[in-house]
């Protein structure tokens, strides 16, 4: 008969270090100074997937059509501006990952909640066994442009134990690899393009 584990929910600062040593939990680098009581800071990396809007007529998630986008990569210590209204797709800097026992959440950060940043939209649950570097969906809902970093504290992560091991992980279940190197469908058609109008002289 499977043990039964201990239902605790959210795991404390003393869980998540437990988590790191036993190897339970995964966060690749780990900064001691990031952990919180309850939560641990994670920093926004180099990379952001740009829609090109102008070459975009429409997105259809049913028919797998997204849109037409390109890779920005900055460096660090140059900006990246988040105009307003614009969503845009960016890396996290860590590693993450837990096993079986436990699943993620991701959540935003109210410092920058309060000057409009949106990290997430829908996607905040990371599943078990789920091993990779995680993309926020970043979006201004100012009306003035927002700057962004890499390597600033961007989001935080809360860490739950099931109450059970997962019957199914994502290994089984999931559609991104480690690498999280498509921010899509691995199976993706383009957005149909704008034709582009040419006037003839007269």
């Amino acid at each position: 008969m499977a043990k039964r584990l201990k239902s605790d929910m959210f795991l404390s600062d003393n869980d998540v270090k437990k988590g790191i040593k036993d190897g339970s939990i995964v966060i690749r680098p780990f900064n001691p100074k990031h952990l919180q009581p309850v939560s641990y800071d994670v920093t926004l990396g180099n990379e952001f997937e740009v829609n090109n809007r102008h070459a975009t007529t429409a997105i259809d998630p049913v028919n797998k059509i997204y849109p037409d986008t390109r890779t920005v990569k900055v460096k660090d210590g140059e900006a990246f501006i988040l105009h307003p209204g614009e969503s845009v797709l960016g890396k996290q800097r860590e590693f993450i990952g837990v096993d079986r026992n436990h699943l993620i959440i991701l959540s935003g950060k109210s410092s920058l909640a309060r000057i409009g940043l949106v990290v997430h939209n829908t996607a905040m649950l990371f599943n078990p066994c789920h091993y990779f570097y995680p993309t926020f969906e970043l979006v201004n809902t100012n009306n003035v442009p927002i700057v962004l970093r890499p390597g600033m504290t961007i989001a935080q992560l809360l860490f739950a134990r099931l109450t059970s091991p997962a019957g199914r992980t994502y290994k089984e279940t999931g559609r991104y690899g480690a690498k999280n190197s498509n921010h899509f469908a691995e199976e993706r058609r383009p957005a149909p393009k704008k034709k582009r109008v040419v006037r003839k002289k007269k």
